[in-house]
């Protein structure tokens, strides 16, 4: 028998990996919506929403579910020692977690309808990239990163509404002017 780690010791490997990746990954998406301004802005209150605009509570718990399928995801491939395609998936997952994580302060932060679109749709593209490498080393972590798949696609079809409703808004600046009132 010539086997590099026990399967016990593959699922020891497995639970320490996630217990790191999945609160990491949740907590970066939770500081990139925070340094976004995510949707509490009087920019956004402003514009025109779309008819598949789902209730904004939906956003943090679809959002809270999906970081931590994510993590789990994540956790499998690195938990795969030896596998051929590891590295490169590993480095896909990377590089999409940053282009998502660059979503919240475009659209959000520095109001840019059209520029979030383009960063959602590389998005699209990166997570697909990564579902492939992932399912070449851990099958169940390509699965798991299928409903972020839909999710993400959703988001692009609200971001591509966002901007067909809201022609301009991405010049649109936040005003912090009070007005007074005197009796």
């Amino acid at each position: 028998m010539n086997r590099l780690a026990s399967p016990a010791q593959l699922r020891a490997s497995f639970f320490r990996w996630a217990l790191f990746l999945v609160p990491a990954i949740a907590l970066l998406g939770f500081l990139s919506g925070q340094i976004g301004g995510a949707s509490d802005s009087a920019w956004f209150s402003a514009l025109e929403k779309p008819a598949t605009f789902p209730p904004p509570a939906t956003f943090g718990i679809v959002w809270a579910v999906l970081y931590a399928m994510m993590g789990v995801a994540l956790a499998l491939v690195c938990a795969a020692w030896g596998a051929r395609f590891r590295g490169p998936a590993i480095a896909a997952f990377v590089v999409q977690l940053l282009v998502n994580l660059a979503w919240s302060p475009v659209f959000f932060g520095a109001h840019q309808i059209a520029t979030g679109l383009a960063v959602i749709i590389a998005l699209d593209v990166a997570v697909i990239v990564t579902i492939i490498l992932f399912w070449r080393v851990r099958r169940l972590a390509a699965w798991l990163l299928a409903p972020y798949l839909a999710w993400i696609l959703f988001a692009t079809l609200l971001n591509w509404q966002f901007l067909e409703l809201n022609p301009g808004a991405d010049r649109v600046e936040d005003s912090n002017a009070v007005q007074r009132i005197e009796l």
